[in-house]
């Protein structure tokens, strides 16, 4: 056992994202045709900052999420121990997974003063444990030490108390089951994260695999309320005539026998259910990735197609002890710039063993919301603009079009602001938004000047992102 959670802490700190791919961004967006799904992504766009929460077996020793378990050769455990041994220890973490101090209030009351609008739930990962009650295994958190507990169904509790604080839902579901026999076959070894067995000689077991993943995902969009978005990861199961050379760069080859699941089925049911809902199939280009998600990054240029890059406030998703956190004032310049090229941002905080947020998670949450309380008008409802950067800083606009605001990082040594294009009506205010102040600026040879007073420069020197906004000139 101790050799065991001596690797799990060593794994916690390997380099995933060079590991796991990062998500690109297609250019072949496939815009939906359902004018329900069309008003949820408008809705949703209008949020612009969300919290997925990856919450599972692997919180209880605090390692990166599922990976462990998996043979690919840049995963390290320690080399004293057997595969099969360390898969059993890992599994039978079920029995160890209590979290008598849950408190999804308490969750969703820091998410809302983190100014975040929507919520991503991780339901199930790829160890296929279940964050859900559901009917069709026992590996799941109600059956455990919290099955007696009565918010033991933890998905109810959660979606409820982001519901009541105003949040858009969102399930993440894993598409691959490394827990399940009908993904990995215990007949053959478990060479990587693909499914081990050639689903042309056995297409009865890969069946047997679709009805469990459709039955999972018909639990989630029929039994807990209402639920907007259905966030499908794992993008190598996926059909063999999507693999190109970008999705074989990710990490393991993806076998002849690759087959995605029947998404459109299992979307049919979705909206049979929840009228309207987004479907996101990540990575696979279609009608059924409604908007697209880069992971760890943010796009080059700007995108008109809906977007979210998805990334944790830590190293991890989930809890890791101790685990390096990204500051205040990174998370906002990111939202500033995701929101300034078309995106939302998706942030990841990963809840502790005892169902808790960390201290120093909820602490940097709250110091982001603080800055959104004062500035969230220009980035909420807001869409971006052609010319949506100049030097370092970010232009945002109102739905309207009639209000522009401009972002810019602090920096004392700024003593004039200037910009072409994005030029405020004739005769208008330009205000700094965080005290509505008037600024002194000119317009000369199509361009806007600005004086950066000394007030600003040094009395808003704790402010990571300065904002101004003018009425936009018409054509």
């Amino acid at each position: 056992m101790r050799s065991f959670l001596f690797s799990a802490l060593l794994f916690s700190f390997c380099s995933f994202g060079q590991n796991l791919g990062i998500h690109p961004v297609f250019n072949d967006y496939q815009k939906p045709t359902d004018p329900l799904v069309l008003q949820k992504l408008e809705k949703w766009q209008d949020r612009k900052f969300g919290i997925i929460i990856h919450w599972g077996l692997y919180a209880v020793p605090g390692i990166i999420e599922s990976w462990s378990i998996c043979s690919e050769d840049w995963i390290t455990r320690d080399s004293t121990s057997s595969y099969d041994a360390y898969k059993k220890w890992y599994f039978g973490l079920k029995d160890s997974l209590n979290p008598v101090n849950f408190n999804p209030q308490r969750w969703a009351e820091i998410s809302k003063r983190a100014g975040m609008k929507y919520l991503v739930f991780t339901t199930k990962h790829h160890d296929g444990f279940c964050m859900f009650d559901t009917k069709q295994t026992d590996f799941k958190i109600s059956a455990g030490p919290f099955a007696s507990n009565p918010k033991a169904d933890v998905l109810k509790p959660i979606f409820s108390a982001y519901r009541d604080q105003g949040f858009m839902i969102g399930a993440y579901f894993s598409k691959p089951d490394w827990h399940n026999e009908n993904y990995w076959w215990p007949l053959y070894a478990t060479p990587n994260r693909n499914n081990n067995y050639d689903t042309r000689k056995y297409p009865w077991r890969w069946q047997q695999f679709q009805d469990y993943t459709f039955k999972q995902i018909q639990e989630i969009v029929s039994g807990y309320g209402s639920v907007d978005i259905l966030w499908l990861d794992g993008g190598w199961v996926r059909p063999k005539n999507t693999i190109d050379e970008e999705v074989l760069s990710w990490g393991a080859p993806i076998p002849e026998w690759s087959q995605e699941l029947d998404i459109a089925k299992i979307a049919q049911m979705a909206r049979s259910n929840q009228p309207g809902m987004i479907v996101v199939d990540r990575t696979v280009q279609g009608p059924y990735e409604n908007y697209q998600t880069p992971e760890h990054s943010i796009p080059e240029k700007k995108i008109d197609n809906p977007w979210e890059t998805c990334m944790p406030l830590c190293n991890n998703w989930g809890y890791v002890p101790n685990d390096e956190m990204k500051s205040a004032e990174r998370i906002i310049n990111t939202l500033v710039e995701v929101v300034a090229k078309g995106g939302n941002l998706l942030l990841g905080v990963g809840p502790k063993p005892d169902g808790t947020f960390p201290a120093d998670v909820e602490e940097r949450l709250i110091e982001i919301g603080k800055w959104l309380d004062v500035n969230g008008e220009a980035i909420y409802n807001t869409r971006s603009m052609e010319h949506y950067q100049e030097s370092y800083w970010f232009f945002t606009q109102s739905k309207d079009k009639k209000t522009g605001y401009v972002l810019v990082p602090r920096d004392t040594m700024l003593t004039q602001l200037q910009w072409s294009e994005n030029l405020p009506k004739k005769g208008s205010k330009l205000i700094f938004v965080p005290t509505g102040k008037n600024m002194r600026y000119r317009i000369h040879d199509g361009h806007v000047y600005v004086e950066m007073p000394q007030s600003i420069r040094y009395g808003q020197k704790d402010n990571p992102m300065w904002v101004f906004k003018f009425d936009l000139a018409t054509e």
